[in-house]
């Protein structure tokens, strides 16, 4: 049994991303043990989600700035799936035009069947041009091939004979199974533009926005009818100190809850996995008392 619940906060995984500036060396050291644990804890707790990104392979030089490390979120995800019950796996994110809609589909409606209906799809349009072009996949013009591919996705997920015909994408007469157990499996679409938010809105079920400053996201939801039901999934920033800095800590969740956060996404400052689980224990009781 649970001593708190952590509320409407989610958890930025470690281990799997090293993000120069964003991770801590006793992560260079720590694996998918390690990393199991954390989401056990978290699970347990009630944190609304852990998180795992993609990149396939990252130039040395763009590397210098973006890490180079980032684990493959379908068999992270389809790990961690295993080793809790609650806790949503969110995929944060994907770009679109690395896969055909139908392979996503496909991939994570698997995961889904298999965690019974906890995964939710983070997409984005992508901003990589040597990826894409190492991948074999259009760089320009990939806005409208990725509007096109969350309209297919969203008519094939779910559903064991899809139907879609767009401009960029077409399919009939198939079957895709097994296929997303969720209804509605929520798309959290990723990006930092008003046209982010515009296909977040649109498209998707939430918006994952990065690198903007609180009052401007502030004033970009403003100017945007955002329904009830819609995620507005915001960064707490850099990593939070609960048991260092309990007061801190809330004032900043506070503050990024104020600017229009329906979920925060929180980093968690420790110096070893079991740290990370004290410090889970301590913002699951900051997230308790916020609500």
């Amino acid at each position: 049994m649970t001593t708190a619940q952590a509320g409407r906060l989610g958890v930025v995984s470690p281990i799997v991303t090293a993000n120069p500036g964003a991770h801590s060396a006793w992560e260079a050291g720590a694996g998918i043990e390690e990393l199991a644990r954390i989401a056990e804890t978290a699970d347990r707790l009630g944190f609304h989600h852990v998180t795992c990104s993609e990149h396939v392979a990252v130039p040395t030089d763009v590397a210098e700035q973006r890490g180079a490390t980032y684990w493959d979120p379908l068999a992270t995800l389809g790990y961690l799936a295993a080793r809790t019950e609650r806790i949503r796996l969110a995929t944060q994110v994907l770009v679109l035009g690395y896969h055909h809609p139908l392979e996503i589909a496909k991939r994570y409606g698997t995961l889904d069947v298999v965690s019974g209906g906890r995964v939710v799809l983070g997409l984005g349009v992508g901003s990589l041009q040597q990826e894409f072009e190492l991948l074999g996949a259009t760089f320009e013009g990939r806005g409208a091939i990725a509007d096109d591919a969350l309209a297919a996705l969203r008519a094939a997920l779910g559903r064991r004979t899809p139907r879609y015909d767009g401009p960029h994408f077409s399919f009939d007469d198939l079957v895709v199974e097994p296929h997303a157990v969720q209804e509605r499996m929520p798309l959290w679409i990723g990006g930092r533009t008003p046209r982010s938010l515009r296909r977040a809105l649109t498209l998707g079920d939430g918006w994952v926005p990065f690198g903007l400053g609180l009052d401007a996201l502030t004033e970009m939801l403003g100017r945007s009818e955002v329904p009830d039901d819609f995620e507005v999934v915001l960064s707490a920033g850099r990593p939070v100190d609960a048991l260092g800095d309990p007061d801190g800590t809330e004032d900043r969740i506070r503050k990024v809850r104020a600017a229009g956060a329906t979920l925060v996404s929180t980093a968690v400052h420790a110096e070893s996995a079991d740290h990370y689980c004290e410090q889970l224990e301590a913002l699951a009781i900051i997230g308790k008392e916020i609500g």
